[in-house]
């Protein structure tokens, strides 16, 4: 099944100082794309705050960036002032994004490559239109809640950390590059293990959640925020002492993590 995904628009970075401009401003490794795979990174704060998240690509002789449109506007104008004399040209385009679950995408995609997040993942595809009769369901939303994935709806502006997002876990960080807007934050959290809270696939027992809002408790204490959702499953801001506990609810109903597999085992407490 292959889907639009509407809410998505295509950024070009074009001249010979287009890899070096990014890599020194977003949290992964820009020198490690190619035409036949994907990178997923943000843009962070200066205090390591989230601003965007976006799934790189290569044709060879441009960087696409596939992000969301909501935040067009505010990437051309953040990313602009950084370029000075950079040899860098960035555009806005008409281009579309498709994914689907299997292992390849469509033969006459601009770029397509497997989702960098994890195995199941399947592809992302940059294409100039998208294959007749695309659909604009659930069944990605679904996928993605399933496997734990965050999108744009996940984060809060300026407000969530990279690690909370999982940005470490699904490859979204590079920890031996060099420095990059937010480095500083994210490297300390990352190895003094001062994270106290994460983005978990939760589903609920015997009901399904609200269209928005919406909090989790365990007993009389608010441990966590739903954020994107579809009938009984979720991702929500979790804190730490709620992964595992029999009183997480919502409402009064039971409510459970469903650890992904990219999840470690030995973080899973």
């Amino acid at each position: 099944m292959i889907e639009l995904l509407p809410h998505r628009s295509v950024l070009t970075f074009s001249g010979a100082d287009r890899a070096s401009f990014l890599q020194g401003l977003i949290t992964n490794d820009v020198q490690s794309l190619s035409p036949s795979n994907a990178v997923w990174s943000a843009l962070l704060t200066p205090q390591g705050r989230w601003l965007s998240e976006f799934f790189l690509f290569s044709d060879g002789d441009r960087i696409l960036m596939d992000c969301p449109s909501e935040h067009v506007e505010m990437l051309v104008k953040k990313l602009s002032r950084f370029r000075l004399r950079a040899d860098v040209k960035i555009e806005l385009t008409a281009l579309q994004v498709i994914v689907g679950a299997a292992e390849t995408g469509p033969p006459e995609a601009l770029c397509s490559a497997p989702d960098p997040r994890c195995e199941s993942a399947g592809w992302r595809a940059i294409v100039s239109q998208p294959p007749v009769e695309t659909p604009q369901g659930h069944d990605w939303l679904d996928r993605r809640l399933t496997l734990g994935l965050p999108d744009t709806d996940d984060f809060e502006s300026e407000k969530t950390l990279a690690l909370e997002a999982n940005l470490d876990l699904l490859h979204g960080v590079s920890w031996k590059k060099g420095c990059y807007m937010g480095q500083e934050l994210t490297a300390r959290t990352h190895y003094r293990g001062l994270l106290r809270r994460r983005i978990l696939p939760v589903t609920v027992k015997d009901g399904t959640f609200p269209e928005t809002g919406g909090i989790l408790t365990m007993g009389d204490k608010e441990v966590g925020e739903l954020r994107s959702r579809h009938g009984s499953h979720a991702l929500a801001l979790l804190r730490r002492e709620a992964w595992l506990s029999p009183d997480l609810a919502f409402e009064g109903k039971p409510v459970s993590v469903v650890w992904p597999d990219w999840f470690p085992l030995e973080m899973r407490s």
